[in-house]
């Protein structure tokens, strides 16, 4: 495979920053609320649970169903398997920088949610009939923060091929999963809506952040090569 023939232009970082810093910015305002038990934000969480338990309660088939989305085939661990595929097939087709950034990039995500959750240390939803289990502390969603950082990186490979045909698939196949994911997390009574919000802002920042920094690393790259008359692969 040659490499990508096809580089995301500068004109595009501004925005890319811009999710970057503003999903940054909304998540710290949601840990600071969370932590410090904002009354509002805490009733609204409940009140969305307490409302879906019960639902998953009496509707066992659909539970099973949603616990097999949540718990198998959303799993952080399926995704990052998935994640570490394609970034062996980058590396294989001589793509080392992003081969190497996919992989960075998840390990980030993992230290960033664990070390979250330990600093914020929320107790999860508690139910006399739980439906589901899940382990470490609530916030954030270590479901939803890993699923908006494969699947946003999975687009950015996509992206740079340049192949509409391979990036509308990646594009919806990604908002399904991780939008699914944080919505089986509630629904399973494992998660409070806030939890899942702040797993997709961390999420998102992270991506948009190392996306920027890897483009205008390998832009500064190019423009080095073609000054001293030397290629860059």
């Amino acid at each position: 495979m040659r490499p990508p023939t096809h580089t995301p232009p500068v004109d595009r970082f501004p925005l890319v920053r811009a999710v970057a810093v503003g999903c940054g910015a909304a998540a710290v305002a949601l840990l600071l609320l969370v932590a410090l038990a904002w009354a509002p934000l805490l009733a609204l969480d409940r009140a969305v649970v307490e409302e879906l338990h019960p639902t998953a309660v009496r509707r066992p088939v659909l539970t099973e169903g949603v616990r097999v989305l949540s718990d198998w085939v959303w799993d952080p661990l399926t995704l990052r398997i998935l994640l570490a595929v394609v970034a062996v097939a980058l590396w294989r087709a001589g793509e080392p920088g992003p081969a190497g950034l996919l992989v960075a990039v998840c390990a980030v995500a993992a230290a960033v949610q664990q070390g979250v959750k330990a600093l914020v240390g929320r107790e999860r939803p508690q139910w006399s009939d739980p439906v589901d289990s899940a382990e470490f502390a609530a916030f954030p969603s270590g479901h939803a923060m890993t699923a908006a950082v494969v699947c946003g990186l999975l687009w950015w490979v996509a992206a740079r091929t340049a192949r509409r045909a391979l990036v509308r698939p990646v594009v919806v196949a990604g908002a399904v999963s991780t939008v699914g994911v944080g919505l089986t997390r509630v629904y399973l009574g494992v998660h409070w809506p806030s939890d899942v919000l702040a797993g997709w802002l961390l999420g998102a920042c992270l991506v948009a952040a190392a996306v920027v920094a890897y483009e205008r690393w390998t832009a500064a790259r190019r423009r080095t090569a073609a000054l001293s008359g030397h290629g860059v692969r």
